[in-house]
C-alpha cells in the first residue's frame, strides 16, 4: 500500500470488513512527506527500540521496522490488529500487543523511543503516562492535534498545566504542521508534529512532584482568577498567600498562565520551605 492513495487504504479496509473507527480517533495518515518528517524526527534509529502508539494499518509501522532495532506497536482496536499482523508480515522484529495503552508497562523495554500518531482522545493520557513512568522514553515524537502542540510548547503568558507537565519532565518543540487533508478520513482540525527530549530526571531535583503539581493544578484551577485567589482552594487566606507568594519574588495578582517553570518551582519553595 503506497501512502497516499486512499483508494488503497479503502480496499485493504473492505478486505476486512473495517471501516475508520472516528470514536477511536483512526484518521490514518496518507501523505508521504509528512510520514518522512515523523521519521527524521525520531532519528537515529539504527540500534534502538521503539512503541509505537495506535499503528492503524501500519503505514508508519513498516517504516519504524526498516531503520529500527525492535518496534513494538500498541493497538486496541482488534480489527487493526488483524490488518496489521497482516501488511507488516515481513517486519520480523514487531512484536504487536493487543491493549489499552494506558495499561502498557514499558518497564521491560528497556531504552526507547515513542514514535505515534496519537488519537485526539488520548493525547494528553499518553503524554502524562509515559512522561511520568520510571522507565520514560528518551525521545518522544507525536503527530498529535496543533493546538495542543502548542499547548505543549507554550511559553509564559500562554502557560497551562500541560505545558508546565510536559517541560516539567523534556524539552519539547513542534517539527512541523500536518493540514487536516493529509488525513483519511478527514479529521476537524490540522495536527502537527511534536518532538519531546526527556530528562533523565525532571527539571527540578529539590520538589515533591505530587506536591508541586497539586500547587500548579491549584494555580491554574480558575484559569481568569489571579494566583492568589486560585491558590486560596489549598486552604490558605489571603494574607498568608499574599506573604508566601511575595516571598517567592511572584506578585500575588498574576495569573498562573505567566509563571515560568522556574516561578512555579520558587513558589513551592515558598510554599513547602520546611519540607526537606
Amino acid at each position: 500500500m503506497e501512502v497516499g492513495e486512499i483508494r488503497k487504504i479503502k480496499e485493504l479496509l473492505s478486505m476486512y470488513g473495517a471501516s475508520p473507527n472516528t470514536d477511536l480517533g483512526q484518521h490514518f495518515l496518507v501523505e508521504k512527506k509528512y510520514l518522512e518528517q515523523i521519521i527524521d524526527a525520531a532519528e537515529p534509529l539504527t540500534g534502538k527500540t521503539v512503541l509505537e502508539i495506535g499503528p492503524g494499518l501500519g503505514v508508519l509501522t513498516r517504516a519504524l521496522s526498516k531503520r529500527a532495532k525492535e518496534v513494538v506497536a500498541i493497538e486496541v482496536d482488534g480489527r487493526m490488529v488483524s490488518i496489521l499482523k497482516t501488511v507488516c508480515l515481513k517486519c520480523t522484529n514487531l512484536t504487536v500487543r493487543e491493549m489499552d495503552a494506558r495499561q502498557f508497562d514499558p518497564t521491560p523495554l528497556g531504552d526507547y523511543k515513542l514514535v505515534a500518531n496519537i488519537p485526539y482522545y488520548l493525547t494528553s493520557h499518553i503524554i502524562r503516562k509515559f512522561l511520568e513512568e520510571k522507565n520514560k522514553p528518551e525521545q518522544m515524537v507525536l503527530l498529535v492535534q496543533k493546538e495542543v502542540a502548542d499547548r505543549i510548547c507554550a511559553k509564559p503568558n500562554r502557560m497551562s498545566v500541560l505545558s508546565v507537565s510536559v517541560q516539567f519532565y523534556g524539552a519539547p518543540q513542534i517539527v512541523g504542521t500536518v493540514p487536516r487533508e493529509a488525513f483519511y478520513p478527514t479529521p476537524q482540525v490540522n495536527s502537527a508534529i511534536v518532538k519531546i527530549n526527556t530528562y533523565g530526571t525532571p527539571i527540578f531535583k529539590d520538589v515533591d512532584v505530587e506536591k508541586f503539581f497539586r500547587l500548579v493544578k491549584a494555580g491554574f484551577s480558575e484559569k481568569r482568577k489571579q494566583l492568589v485567589n486560585s491558590l486560596a482552594s489549598l486552604g490558605y487566606d489571603k494574607e498568608e498567600l499574599y506573604t508566601k507568594l511575595k516571598e517567592a519574588g511572584v506578585h500575588p495578582e498574576r495569573r498562573a498562565e505567566t509563571l515560568t517553570l522556574q516561578e512555579w518551582r520558587a513558589v513551592y519553595k515558598s510554599f513547602y520551605k520546611d519540607l526537606k
